[in-house]
């Protein structure tokens, strides 16, 4: 093909005519036209391929270029991009986690910074509440192409989004508040309800639901743990003039609180007032004072059980009357005991008769468990006076006392005393073979030399009390006074101590000796610190000897607060916004 090709070639650029031989043999020379040539060029370069090869040859060549520096920039691009994502998710999950307390924005910028990315950050969102934090974030960059850009693409963008979730799944607060007599004063329960319906509102708002319970244990000198949570206890004496428990030293050595062990219920007494200690009879002090018995019976000041209704927690809060002394030991005792495993019986129970909602059946949950969050919040504003309550004997049942419902007298029955007169009755200063108000009659049978005589003893109008009657009509020291001293000697005060105990000595209006009530509270402490229990602490307006015990129970020094007045307010907002960060580890 290609030699005919160059002979037509040669044909047409070196002559314009050539020779014909005719059929008979002839020749002649004959003129080639101009249609005829181009006929001819035409119909040779239909059948010439030389040129459609080379075409195609090219066009692969760019597509190869195209690819191949597709691919180069294809994947720097991917580089960059993981680079991006993997910097990106490292960023929100340091930025989740409730332990770190840096701006979860700023966590995010500063790993980006830090791998070369600044810049890159698009947005940030932040959702955190009560024992959780959700960090989402988008990022991009722009990568500037090193081949393509030869086929009109200069950048390309590299996109990445991310989100982390850290959460703690149950929260459980205890709220120990101090409501003796002296909050009374200065505005003091003012501001700490103030500060506590804040508090409340802090650590419920965004909380997940039914997520959190809190539990509310005001105390004065005692608890008083209600009808409904003293019956869950193996408690004697039982009474239902107040609810409070006569706590024995050996639960201040754990941080559970037994349910099995035998612990006496409060006697509703009035073991502190003074009354006349003369020889001469006086009822001017007989009465027993409302303001100075240890167990208060204002069902206001009750414990409230695992709650999470914000109305209900902050109505019980506004409701709480200041009256009494103080034991912190006691409110530190109930306060550990409803965030120990050892109450999950007395909770389901509660649960069961409609006094706890469902969803905390199972709480206390146990300790050590990273999902669960317990924390402690104690408050005071004094320090430990002596505890008071009545001794074992006096606590229930029949007494030895009688009254004579005619003219209320009184008189006391003494089995040491000798002889058939063995009824004391202080007014008369006398004993008798009869309670005041009985009476004695002698039936004779027979003639005046051989006569058979009856005596019968009535009580008449006497009427025997049992004890907690005693101590509802009666002083402590006017008993021990009137019906004591006076029939069989000896010392007030040391009958005084064979009817009441106090843990401590009283100077004055202080200060006292307690160190049996400090032992135990920093005892108990540690013991629930032990169990990860988080304690924080606030001193409001105490005296030193409370501001040193609370700064030793708080979990740090950075947990104790000691402030006054109005601060309160900034000392819950600050432990609301703590437990908000906090998560337990082990």
């Amino acid at each position: 093909m290609t030699g005919i090709s160059k002979t037509v070639q040669s044909a047409i650029t070196t002559a314009a005519s050539r020779t014909a031989t005719c059929a008979h043999g002839q020749s002649r020379q004959r003129t080639v036209s101009g249609r005829a040539f181009r006929w001819l060029k035409l119909s040779h370069f239909r059948r010439d391929e030389d040129g459609a090869i080379v075409i195609f040859s090219v066009f692969m060549f760019l597509i190869i270029v195209f690819l191949g520096a597709l691919g180069v920039d294809l994947m720097r691009f991917e580089m960059e991009r993981s680079k991006l994502q993997s910097t990106l998710d490292r960023a929100v999950l340091a930025a989740a986690d409730i332990d770190q307390s840096l701006n979860p924005s700023a966590v995010v910028n500063d790993y980006f910074t830090k791998s070369g990315l600044e810049g890159s950050v698009g947005s940030v969102t932040v959702t955190e509440g009560l024992g959780y934090r959700a960090v989402s974030a988008t990022a991009s960059k722009s990568i500037k192409t090193q081949l393509v850009h030869m086929f009109g693409v200069d950048t390309m963008s590299a996109p990445a989004a991310g989100a982390a979730e850290e959460r703690v799944d149950a929260v459980e607060i205890s709220l120990v508040l101090d409501i003796s007599g002296s909050m009374g004063s200065n505005g003091r329960i003012g501001n700490l309800r103030t500060a506590a319906y804040d508090f409340i509102d802090a650590i419920f708002e965004n909380s997940a639901e039914d997520k959190v319970s809190m539990s509310i244990i005001p105390y004065n000198g005692q608890v008083n743990v209600g009808p409904d949570l003293i019956s869950k206890y193996a408690v004697t004496d039982r009474h239902n003039q107040s609810y409070c428990v006569d706590l024995p030293t050996s639960v201040y050595t754990t941080a559970a609180l037994s349910r099995s062990l035998t612990m006496p219920q409060h006697v509703f007494a009035d073991t502190y007032n003074s009354s006349n200690s003369s020889n001469s009879y006086d009822t001017s002090s007989m009465t027993p004072s409302s303001s100075n018995r240890w167990c208060d019976p204002n069902s206001a000041n009750r414990i409230r059980v695992h709650s999470n209704n914000v109305g209900h927690l902050k109505g019980h809060i506004q409701t709480l009357q200041p009256i009494g002394a103080t034991s912190i030991d006691a409110g530190m005792r109930w306060g550990a005991a409803l965030l120990d495993p050892s109450a999950r019986g007395v909770v389901t129970e509660l649960v069961a008769e409609g006094k706890v909602i469902a969803p905390f059946s199972g709480r206390p949950l146990d300790y050590g468990d990273p999902e669960v969050l317990k924390i402690m919040v104690l408050m005071t504003d004094g320090e430990h006076w002596p505890n008071e309550y009545v001794n074992d004997g006096f606590r229930s049942g029949p007494s030895t006392v009688f009254r004579n419902s005619s003219d209320d007298r009184y008189s006391i029955y003494h089995a040491s005393k000798s002889g058939d007169n063995k009824y004391w009755v202080p007014h008369n200063d006398t004993w008798s073979q009869v309670p005041w108000g009985g009476s004695v009659t002698q039936t004779c049978t027979g003639r005046w030399w051989s006569q058979t005589c009856t005596t019968t003893l009535s009580n008449g109008n006497a009427v025997r009390l049992d004890w907690p009657q005693v101590w509802q009509q009666l002083r402590v020291q006017w008993v021990a006074n009137q019906l004591y001293r006076r029939a069989l000697g000896g010392s007030l005060s040391s009958w005084i101590d064979t009817l009441r105990t106090r843990e401590g000595t009283v100077i004055g209006s202080g200060p006292h000796e307690v160190s049996m009530m400090n032992t135990r509270l920093k005892n108990l402490c540690g013991k629930v610190k032990d169990e990860g229990v988080v304690i924080y602490t606030i001193a409001f307006e105490a005296p030193t000897v409370g501001k040193s015990l609370l700064r030793d129970c708080a979990s740090s020094v950075s947990h104790a607060f000691d402030v006054d007045g109005l601060e309160i307010k900034s000392a819950f907002a600050s432990i609301a916004t703590s437990i908000r960060k906090l998560r337990l580890t082990q």
